[in-house]
């Protein structure tokens, strides 16, 4: 018997939409019979997540992300194909559904902005039939592991993003689900409260043996939750392997800017390249398979000068489309 907690095959959700027709008598008659056209956003694609998996489902905007996140937790049904979670259709059976997983979209909120965090928390338990000393004592410590207790009696639109993203995810963990979709969890987040909901993630997974499936443009959501990668390229996958081998493939480069008030910045070591170049700032994206990061620092600070210092990871947009190409050669 599979061990399988989500089974996706041959999945397509399509728009149709109407084209526009040029010209004043193409428009009038656009607009008693429109052309229609049918875009497909996720495109026939096929995967397994065991129980207990951590899975980031990545790609450039539009890939199809969000839309597979949305059939399996149920908002959407597809065009064609078949999935299962937990044995169940999603968009069919999605009250049965919702009592199993966990949902946050991180630009939509499930909380009700006029309420307090309180209120809006014991709405939820209410919907999802929780009570009793188990639920108590599992709120209590989702409070205090996201500080959240003088936050409880505010009104939710008055709080900051990331401590509006805590409550979210309270939120969605409240009735203990074995399963948590995350769409861009961390977006708009300073690093501090990126740091501490990727940490929670990762740890309450670990502990209660839940199954994750999450989509983020950060790869650093990616390298430090996910155990493995989907990558979705114009609604198909492209490339579909654990983690740390997508990081020694493509995940091994870091954009290093320097700013420096009076000259430009030479750092003659290997796997070091310009990227960019302009007055008082200088790029270099690191081969940190080559070099560490600490030992180009090290080099440009020994020239002196140097004033400000950022260290990113490339656009996620470059990554996938460094995957895609390598996955058609």
């Amino acid at each position: 018997m599979s061990s399988a907690v989500i089974t996706v095959q041959d999945l397509r959700k399509s728009y149709r939409y109407a084209s526009r027709r040029g010209g004043l008598l193409g428009a009038i008659g656009g607009a008693f019979s429109p052309d229609y056209k049918l875009i497909d956003a996720v495109d026939g694609i096929s995967f397994e997540i065991a129980a207990g998996e951590r899975v980031a489902i990545i790609g450039p905007n539009g890939a199809g992300k969000s839309t597979t996140l949305k059939m399996l937790s149920g908002i959407l049904e597809p065009t064609s194909g078949d999935a299962r979670v937990f044995g169940l259709v999603p968009w069919r059976e999605r009250k049965a559904l919702a009592y199993r997983i966990g949902v946050v979209f991180g630009q939509r909120s499930q909380l009700w902005g006029e309420l307090p965090a309180r209120d809006s928390f014991a709405l939820l338990a209410s919907i999802y039939d929780q009570r009793g000393a188990a639920f108590e004592q599992r709120l209590k410590d989702l409070i205090e592991r996201f500080e959240l207790a003088p936050l409880m009696g505010q009104p939710v639109q008055r709080l900051s993003l990331g401590q509006r993203m805590r409550c979210e995810i309270t939120a969605s963990l409240l009735h203990a689900p074995s399963l948590l979709f995350l769409d861009e969890p961390t977006i708009g987040l300073d690093i501090t409260a990126k740091a501490a909901i990727r940490d929670f993630i990762t740890e309450n997974a670990r502990e209660e043996g839940q199954t994750v499936v999450l989509t983020s443009h950060d790869t650093r959501d990616i390298e430090l939750v996910c155990e493995r990668v989907i990558v979705i390229n114009q609604g198909r996958i492209v490339v579909d392997q654990p983690t740390d081998q997508l990081r020694r493939r493509f995940l091994a480069h870091k954009l290093v800017t320097l700013h420096a008030p009076s000259r430009r910045v030479e750092i003659a070591l290997p796997g070091v390249m310009r990227r960019a170049s302009e007055p008082h700032l200088d790029v270099f994206e690191i081969d940190t398979r080559k070099v560490r990061v600490e030992q180009v620092i090290a080099t440009a600070l020994e020239g002196g000068g140097i004033e400000d210092i950022t260290i990113e990871d490339p656009p996620m947009e470059e990554v996938v489309r460094e995957i895609y190409a390598v996955a058609h050669d």
